[in-house]
């Protein structure tokens, strides 16, 4: 496999201007995931620490194996909601190993609005759905939760039942969940444990019920306490809810490892072995190599070549179709293809990519596509060129590729681009962002002029004159909100990517999120749709 070979100076001043501009991204994201780990008040923190409770983040570690990675997901969903309950909601979800399995794990902030969900948290628990079945993972709940924040009902009750239907599927398929609870977990959160394979409930603690001791005397009258609603004692002894009673957070966490180790999950389909080799060249140059300005030109090979094993890529067609690398190697000793824009999507750049994905999935390798491009190629030759079907063609390629997919936003993705580089509505199996990656429509300037061309003859047909001054005040104003609405930050609130990472980090990233792919079979699309010639 060929070596790439980096021609970079990274002495030079635009190298160093870059690195300067994306360390200065990673303060923000690094700020906003600082604020994603806030576990509420310092009173409420007080007051389960007076009760002798773990927090969310110290139970997800507890779980763990000593030293396993953890791939967190979504930590920024609802950042930038007003009235939300801050970044990542009420709930720290990720990937990680128990007793050497890969799992899912999803820890409530009890001490951060009691554990109560609003509109983000949903829709996070519901795309963590989305990966735990898509990659066949079991998962573990450490459960303490106010349940739905009646000020968000009518926004998200009719999509939380989503969830409920989300465990019990994964159960049939066999990928169980395991529910330990510590506290509140109160009407349609009650439903968790209700539905899990397993049910471990602390003594003392959990408050398992439909309807609290309020509630049920406004609907019967009846008067009763917490521990005769939804004890973990009743649960345990009398309703069948628990499976198990424990004493401390410690034992319930203990013993949740303890099935994690005999439940029949599948082994790995392949892991690699021997000594693997590190890319030949410092990540850190990664962001000399990167610009907040998605307008400067990137040579993805320069990406590529710092995140693979020794900086190998076996290129495929290098000589055509230019603006679309593509070619096979390993990161971490796992195979993959990667899809890469080297700007513009021409014909030619389109034909390549439909190809390689049909050879990669005849030959069952996962795809990584890293996305920078303006979109397809327009104007009067390339229509007649057939910029439609050729674009097309990729579409048909994505769409009906059946090997698990990677996508990382590492500049801008415009227009249809989105589409054909495996965008979100192409249900990757994760999708990351870099911190300077835009995602719109078009870029901003392109869609204020759009406007302003539009302005004007609407002008002319009206027989006035364009008002400048207004105009150009307008062209601005639309520049800024387009600019907000296709940064990184507002993707990743609205929960069109897994989360931003640091691109210093994408080879582990990247590593884990392939360890997790081929935990099973990969196995590549017989056929495809009709492809117009």
């Amino acid at each position: 496999m060929q070596v790439l070979q980096s021609n970079i100076n990274p002495k030079s001043p635009s190298f160093l201007k870059n690195v300067e501009e994306m360390k200065a991204l990673i303060k923000i994201l690094e700020k906003h995931l600082e604020e994603s780990r806030f576990q509420g008040k310092e009173k409420h923190i007080a007051k389960a620490r007076s009760r002798g409770k773990l927090l969310a983040r110290e139970r997800l570690e507890y779980v763990l194996d000593q030293d396993s990675p953890f791939l967190e997901l979504l930590p920024l969903a609802g950042l930038k909601h007003k009235g939300g309950f801050g970044p990542g909601g009420t709930n720290v979800s990720g990937i990680g190993l128990v007793n050497g399995k890969l799992c899912m794990i999803n820890s409530n902030v009890g001490s951060r609005k009691g554990g109560s969900v609003d509109k983000a948290t949903v829709f996070k628990g519901l795309r963590i759905g989305e990966i735990t079945e898509e990659n066949y993972l079991p998962s573990i709940n450490l459960v303490e939760s106010g349940g739905a924040n009646l000020n968000d009902q009518a926004s998200i009750f009719n999509y939380g039942g989503e969830s409920f239907r989300q465990i019990i599927q994964r159960s049939k398929k066999g990928l169980p969940t395991i529910s330990i609870v510590f506290g509140n977990a109160t009407a349609g959160g009650a439903y968790v444990p209700g539905m899990s394979d397993f049910a471990i409930f602390q003594k003392k603690a959990a408050k398992v019920f439909l309807a609290g001791p309020p509630l049920v005397k406004m609907a019967t009258n009846e008067v009763s306490t917490d521990e005769e609603l939804g004890g973990a004692e009743m649960h345990s002894r009398v309703s069948g809810v628990s499976d198990y009673l424990v004493e401390t957070e410690l034992e319930g966490i203990g013993l949740a490892r303890e099935i994690m180790e005999w439940i029949n999950v599948a082994k790995p389909h392949f892991q690699p072995e021997g000594e693997i080799a590190e890319p030949l060249h410092e990540a850190e140059e990664i962001l000399g190599i990167l610009s907040p300005d998605v307008k400067k030109p990137l040579d993805v090979r320069e990406l590529i070549l710092r995140i693979t094993d020794g900086s190998q890529f076996s290129e495929f067609k290098p000589e055509y179709g230019s603006t679309m690398i593509c070619g096979w190697t390993k990161i971490h000793g796992y195979p993959v293809g990667i899809l890469g824009n080297n700007g513009v999507i021409f014909s030619e750049s389109a034909n390549k990519a439909t190809h390689f994905i049909q050879l990669s999935n005849k030959n069952n390798i996962p795809l990584l596509f890293l996305q920078n491009t303006t979109g397809y190629m327009v104007g009067k030759k390339y229509e007649e060129g057939g910029i439609i079907k050729n674009g097309a063609k990729l579409i048909n390629a994505v769409s009906n590729s059946e090997v698990p997919h990677i996508t990382l936003m590492i500049g801008s993705s415009y227009g249809a681009g989105n589409y054909g580089m495996n965008g979100r509505s192409f249900k990757p199996r994760f999708l990351f962002s870099y911190p300077n990656s835009k995602i719109a429509v078009m870029g901003p300037e392109q869609m204020a002029g759009v406007m302003e061309i539009i302005g004007r003859s609407s002008a002319k047909a009206q027989g006035r004159e364009y008002n400048e001054e207004q105009g150009e005040m307008l062209k601005q104003m639309m520049i800024k909100e387009a600019e907000s609405k296709a940064s990184a930050w507002y993707s990743t609130s609205e929960i069109w990517d897994d989360g931003v990472i640091d691109p210093r980090q994408t080879r582990n990233y990247m590593g884990i999120c392939l360890a997790t792919i081929y935990s099973q079979p990969i196995k590549g699309a017989e056929g495809y749709g009709v492809f117009r010639m």
